[in-house]
């Protein structure tokens, strides 16, 4: 890949493109599994975010066990990263169906399902990035005691 700005190289505004196009596949299969009940808490969205948070913790942090990034490295965040978790998550999802249930008179559920969205998405995130942690530490090393 070129040294210019990552979003000026169109090839990995394609690897972007095309990972975004499978992640948002992803979610709609998903979305079709487990439909949004009218009035309740919406579970899909819930899932895909709290579910691509941690795969997003796992693949950064084990990038970035990996070694400094490089061209294949890069590849694989953008495409990974930003497209197909950022396909497969929808904050603005979030964002429309808090709206629509304080809309609708749940005040009390839109709170804190605005507020427990974002809470567990870093909470599941940590994990992630955790796991990935644990799962890259060398054997034998001061910290396996």
């Amino acid at each position: 890949m070129s040294g210019r700005p990552h979003h000026t190289d169109p090839r990995l505004v394609a690897v972007v493109a095309a990972g975004g196009v499978v992640g948002t596949l992803a979610r709609y299969g998903l979305n079709q599994v487990l439909p949004h009940p009218a009035g309740g808490l919406p579970v899909s969205t819930l899932t895909e975010n709290l579910v691509g948070a941690f795969l997003l913790g796992v693949l950064l942090e084990s990038l970035v066990r990996a070694g400094a990034e490089d061209r294949r490295r890069r590849v694989i965040r953008l495409g990974v990263g930003t497209g197909v978790l950022g396909g497969f998550t929808t904050w603005s999802s979030l964002a429309f169906e808090v709206q629509q249930l304080g809309a609708g008179g749940d005040v009390r559920l839109a709170a804190a399902y605005g507020v427990g969205s974002v809470v567990a998405g870093f909470v599941t995130c940590s994990l992630g990035v955790l796991l990935a942690a644990s799962l890259r530490r060398p054997h034998g090393t001061e910290d396996d005691r």
